[in-house]
């Protein structure tokens, strides 16, 4: 499955879709808030998926549940926190962790610059007591329109050394990436890099559109990418990475199943790809998961795998001396 031996990614894990069942319903319960069920035993089917959702939407509709309990910028700081402390079980080394300050801030009504705060402060205690290096991306969500994710991005930039990247999240055929070019402008002139959500499900051309107009050097997901041969060798020769949850993509039903997934497809193109898990709170997955899924159910052969986990740490958006570090700490902890 993993080799212990190479530094282990997740550079696609949404922090505010991994939030620990037991977390929402104990902050349910401290902030006096409703849920559907007041058990855990209850509660699990509702937050997480148990086959797969009949949309990516209706996927999406679970991580309202994970939310909607973030009563104050404590809560979003435990999260936060905990959302480290689970990769480190995981034995991840390296992550990167994507989250929307709007989409955390709304259902309270939080300010999104403390919301932002809150969170960096959670992941960087947590990241001091566990050992895992995590780095953050900034989230626009697109489905909230153009005024409101230029204020989105405001919130992220308050913070703009302790963000790495941005990312466009939400309604990708509702609201098409052309209409947020000038936001990914702002996002390069402050140096960020950039991934998008693309191709889940929107067409091919909304990732040639993430590629050639928001500056996309990663791609989310990109499972249509298959459908246009020209687009998979551009993304080829470009070295453009593409962020895959296999598990993710099963349960969002972009995908029929795993015996069918895109990645496959994706590595013999020679497209750089890692594996990710997307949103740990509804799928219930984790990295050493996505690697067994990928192994047995996908079809990958180990060599593959182990290229794919080295294609994780050459896709991070980190410098050359922070890989060779982390590859250090590697050797290191392996004695």
């Amino acid at each position: 499955m993993t080799d212990n031996t190479l530094v282990l990614t997740d550079l696609h894990r949404h922090l505010d879709g991994s939030v620990r069942p037991q977390t929402v319903l104990a902050l349910a319960r401290h902030f006096n808030l409703p849920l559907p069920a007041d058990t855990l035993a209850a509660l699990r089917p509702i937050l997480q998926v148990t086959e797969p959702c009949a949309s990516v939407e209706a996927f999406l509709a679970k991580l309202d549940y994970q939310v909607a309990v973030l009563g104050n910028l404590d809560a979003v700081h435990r999260v936060a926190r905990e959302n480290v402390e689970d990769l480190a079980l995981e034995g991840v080394d390296y992550a990167e962790l994507r989250f929307s300050p709007a989409y955390m801030a709304g259902p309270h009504g939080l300010p999104q610059d403390g919301v932002v705060e809150a969170v960096v402060d959670g992941v960087q205690s947590a990241a001091r007591a566990t050992g895992v290096k995590v780095n953050l991306i900034g989230i626009l969500c697109r489905g909230d329109g153009e005024a409101a994710c230029q204020r989105e991005l405001d919130a992220i930039l308050s913070q703009r050394d302790h963000f790495v990247a941005c990312d466009l999240a939400g309604d990708e055929l509702g609201f098409p990436g052309e209409r947020f070019v000038d936001h990914f402008r702002r996002v390069r002139d402050a140096g960020l890099n950039v991934t998008i959500h693309a191709g889940e499900p929107g067409p091919p051309q909304s990732i040639w559109q993430a590629v050639t107009e928001l500056g996309a050097t990663r791609l989310g997901h990109a499972t249509t990418a298959v459908q246009d041969p020209r687009l998979m060798a551009h993304l080829a020769q470009e070295g453009i990475g593409i962020e895959s949850c296999p598990t993710s993509n099963v349960h969002a039903n972009s995908v029929a199943d795993y015996e069918v997934h895109p990645i496959r497809q994706f590595v013999a193109a020679g497209i750089p790809v890692c594996l990710n898990t997307d949103d740990p709170g509804v799928s219930a997955n984790s990295v050493p998961f996505e690697y067994r899924m990928a192994r047995e159910r996908i079809g990958l052969t180990d060599a593959q795998l182990r290229q794919i986990q080295h294609n994780g740490l050459q896709l991070a958006f980190l410098s050359d001396a922070e890989r060779a570090e982390l590859r250090a700490r590697k050797r290191q902890a392996r004695g």
